[in-house]
């Protein structure tokens, strides 16, 4: 079984072709308590999706899953989760939690109707999963890169991939049996840190579900800019043929890739700081 891919849309139309091309899930993100806070000054996606546009992605879905991002806890988080089942949700994902209580809150109210994907991104989710393993009604993990990265003071979010954060993580979501992703990828030979050395890392950790960033569809919004901007089947085919051959790797070019890695991540991340003190 290979890696889930994921995709951010609210566009039903979009989704489908989506799903036709070979992406495993369609994610509607519900998020706003606190992003523009968090994240409003970064060059980051912020998204106006409903659960409306929920309902109508999974009318049109067809044999893909969907996932829906809620807000943080909040005192409409029982009545946002209900509504997100009710418009077809096969997963629920929880962002920005900070206690065991309010993952233990939003598992309670699920209570089986669909599959939960707590959102690790912040330095005190980050020490619970090895609890968060373990708890009822958790189904999968995902490390959430961006906003950890900046809670734990780092420059650069591929950071994380070399500093040994991501490993922990893969480590401890393996030894529970606990299926997990992490992160965003580009187009193979595209990115910051090229696509294919993300998947590297995927490949070598374990991992079961990868986002597609917006780097890899150039930002489409719609199917027409879709269209125009990639040739989305060969995209997929491209890097599900690179998830093969990373998968049939010998340890010796599993070593050469870490290496390889280790530097591009390195590269970014001095020219970041680089820039930071001019």
């Amino acid at each position: 079984m290979g890696l889930k891919l994921l995709l951010i849309t609210n566009d039903p139309t979009l989704a489908a072709f989506a799903v036709q091309q070979g992406v495993d899930r369609v994610f509607v993100d519900l998020e706003v308590l606190g992003k523009h806070e968090r994240q409003g000054h970064r060059d980051t996606l912020i998204s106006s999706h409903s659960l409306a546009d929920a309902a109508k992605v999974r009318s049109a879905l067809g044999g893909g899953e969907l996932l829906v991002r809620l807000n943080p806890v909040h005192p409409g988080s029982e009545a946002e989760i209900d509504g997100a089942i009710a418009a077809g949700a096969d997963l629920v994902m929880l962002p920005m939690f900070k206690t065991l209580a309010e993952v233990e809150r939003v598992a309670h109210r699920i209570a089986g109707r669909c599959r939960f994907v707590p959102l690790v991104e912040t330095p005190a989710a980050l020490d619970l999963v090895p609890a968060l393993t373990r708890t009822k009604g958790v189904d999968e993990l995902y490390l959430g890169l961006n906003d950890l990265h900046m809670g734990l003071g780092r420059d650069f979010m591929f950071e994380l991939l070399i500093d040994g954060t991501v490993e922990r993580f893969a480590d401890a979501c393996r030894s529970a049996g606990t299926p997990f992703g992490f992160g965003g990828v580009a187009r193979v030979d595209e990115g910051l840190v090229s696509g294919r050395l993300v998947l590297s890392e995927h490949a070598r950790l374990g991992s079961s579900s990868v986002i597609l960033s917006r780097t890899f569809h150039r930002s489409s919004q719609n199917l027409e800019d879709a269209l125009a901007n990639v040739d989305f089947g060969k995209e997929i085919a491209r890097l599900r043929e690179a998830e093969r051959a990373l998968s049939r790797r010998a340890p010796t070019e599993i070593d050469a890739d870490r290496r390889a890695l280790e530097k591009a991540v390195a590269t970014v991340r001095d020219k970041i700081r680089a820039g930071a003190q001019r």
